[in-house]
């Protein structure tokens, strides 16, 4: 199985974006994304106590509904922190967005990215909705990934194949992030699309697994967003037989997992003003979750992060962060390896001689571009 760094739309899909005027810029910044068959749904959220109002819905919907048919998303307003107020607008959103696709509201997904504490135009949504709901097509998938991004520099999409019961199964993914970045479920935004006939126990279960190891493993700043989703539509039009468990399950999971590793590495090689994509393997460690720990505060150490922009092999950055994240490692016990510092992939080596366990967590340098960035943010 083969990860095309490309979006390969799903039988049954459709999308396109428009720019509706929420972008200074005039660029693309509403996407749409349409499953013309009813599609199971499944979703993690940021863990974040203060949560955009697109969140609150969506929690809403999955709990109250168990078909979906559309994701609607927009950049460039996080409508967050707007109160009820915002509550009002991601609810107008979805019922414009249903209206036109012939659907109920409730089946719809609502997403924001972009700037926090600003009232969402919802005007200016529900105004460019006929056009953007007339343009859907396989084609469009090009468009909506492009209209997600904030401070991307890259949009950032991939696809899976698989064969599941003699049937080709098809899982494409889009997602947007480069700053405020700080694993705690996903950190950003991510959209995934499959044909697969799937239950929702094993969709719910083979999204959280390929969250634990890509999604969380991911980290530019350590700062966890308000507005973070990853969101699953399966809407079984590959016709295979329905897969609930055992070998059919395994194969679905390794493929949303090696698409989910492939967007999650490169939100961090699009991370804010980076130079570098830093790969941090961790061995020896007693559980995974005590080798990611160890991982995260080194990948989150900005003495680290500023040695290895400036090429610095300053191995004892490292040995600090890993000893002051908790965990009761010993001087003999804690080995380091640094790769070549004067390249773009830099890849740390970390050994705990603790266990059998281990993580790998993949981050960028930091460097004064990313202060310029979010100094300038408003």
């Amino acid at each position: 199985m083969d990860v095309i760094p490309d979006a390969i739309l799903p039988k049954g899909f459709t999308a396109n974006a428009v720019a509706c005027g929420l972008k200074k810029s005039g660029k693309p910044d509403l996407a749409l994304i349409h499953s013309s068959s009813a599609a199971l749904a499944s979703c993690m959220f940021t863990t974040n106590k203060i949560v955009a109002a697109p969140v609150t819905l969506c929690r809403e919907h999955l709990k109250k509904n168990k078909v979906f048919h559309a994701i609607i998303a927009n950049s460039g307003n996080a409508n967050c922190f707007t109160g009820t107020a915002g509550i009002a607008d991601a609810r107008r959103t979805a019922a414009s967005t249903a209206s036109l696709l012939g659907v109920k509201p409730i089946s719809v997904l609502v997403f924001s990215t972009g700037i926090i504490g600003k009232r969402l135009d919802a005007g200016k949504i529900v105004s460019a909705l006929p056009r953007l709901c007339a343009g859907l097509s396989l084609r469009g998938i090009d468009a909506a990934k492009k209209a997600i991004m904030t401070t991307d520099t890259f949009s950032k999409a991939a696809s899976a194949q698989c064969v599941i019961g003699g049937r080709r199964v098809t899982i494409c993914g889009i997602a947007k992030g480069s700053g405020m970045i700080g694993p705690n479920m996903a950190t950003m935004l991510a959209f995934i699309m499959t044909d697969a006939y799937i239950t929702q126990g094993c969709l719910d279960r083979s999204l959280k697994e390929a969250v634990r190891e890509t999604f969380n493993c991911v980290t530019v700043d350590g700062c966890m967003s308000t507005n973070d989703s990853v969101a699953v539509l399966a809407n079984g039009r590959a016709e295979n037989k329905k897969i609930s468990s055992g070998g059919d399950a395994a194969v679905f999971a390794r493929a949303l997992k090696a698409v989910c590793l492939s967007l999650a590495k490169m939100l961090a090689r699009d991370g804010e003003g980076a130079t570098k994509f830093i790969t941090i393997h961790v061995k020896k460690a007693r559980t995974f979750d005590e080798a990611r720990t160890a991982a995260l505060a080194v990948a989150n150490s900005p003495l680290f992060k500023t040695a290895v922009y400036g090429q610095n092999p300053n191995f004892g950055r490292i040995a600090c962060a890993v000893g002051a994240s908790g965990i009761d490692v010993s001087e003999k016990g804690l080995r380091v390896h640094m790769g070549p510092l004067d390249r773009k992939d830099v890849v740390i080596n970390i050994s705990l001689s603790r266990g059998d366990a281990a993580c790998t967590v993949y981050t960028s340098d930091l460097t004064p571009e990313y202060i310029k960035i979010n100094a300038e943010y408003n």
